[in-house]
């Protein structure tokens, strides 16, 4: 019986992830298209509730899909508490459930991954902090832009 239940659960839940992506996909292309320079000043308004919201609940919704459900105990320290916000071993996709808890913070990741299809449209939606690894200087510049925005006053969102 357990089986028969993950033949017709699996291709489900995969049709239902690959269509919350897709959603996401859309969420971030319209939240940043036409967007005033794009990765050098913070989104606004209701381009950054948008992604806040949409993002958020999508990336939860799909990880109760793959069947995870997650609570949260506490409070999750706001913007002015806590500009930088770490969060360890951040080696995994269930970073992505810090992420849509604490909504939709900024984060650190590598260059290259800005390009990947769909994924790096969400991300880039996500206004990351860039890391080269062919930048000699990269890692100066990336503490740099970390500190920039964590003196920001709540300009740009928490970075993760």
């Amino acid at each position: 019986q357990t089986v028969l239940q993950g033949i017709i659960l699996l291709p489900l839940r995969v049709i239902c992830i690959v269509f919350i992506l897709l959603l996401a996909w859309l969420s971030a292309s319209i939240a940043t298209c036409c967007q005033p320079g794009r990765g050098f000043l913070p989104l606004k308004g209701w381009r950054r509730r948008m992604i806040q919201t949409t993002l958020s609940s999508l990336t939860r919704l799909a990880y109760f899909v793959m069947g995870f459900q997650v609570k949260v105990k506490g409070k999750v320290a706001s913007l002015p508490e806590a500009p930088i916000f770490v969060a360890a071993p951040n080696s995994s996709f269930f970073d992505a459930i810090i992420c849509a808890l604490t909504g939709m913070p900024s984060i650190v990741s590598r260059a290259e991954n800005l390009s990947t299809p769909v994924f790096g449209t969400i991300l880039g939606s996500l206004q990351p902090v860039a890391v080269s690894r062919q930048d000699p200087d990269s890692r100066k510049n990336t503490v740099a832009e970390i500190t920039r925005r964590a003196l920001s006053r709540g300009q740009w969102p928490q970075v993760i």
